[in-house]
């Protein structure tokens, strides 16, 4: 039987292969989107960042 690949697994393998420049640049990049999302709630804007989450493999809802 093989164990599932969990979330504290997924952390602990990034904690240990990325760079702190790299954790900042994710870090920072989520935190872009988000602003992008909260502030930008005109339609088109929230669909077209909705559907890039999608096609980045972020699963949304």
């Amino acid at each position: 039987m093989t164990t599932a690949d969990t979330v504290h697994d997924r952390w602990e393998l990034a904690r240990t292969n990325l760079t702190a420049a790299q954790a900042a640049t994710a870090a920072l990049t989520v935190a872009a989107l988000g602003f992008a999302m909260l502030f930008l709630q005109e339609p088109a804007a929230h669909e077209a960042m909705h559907n890039f989450r999608h096609a980045a493999g972020i699963v949304c809802h």
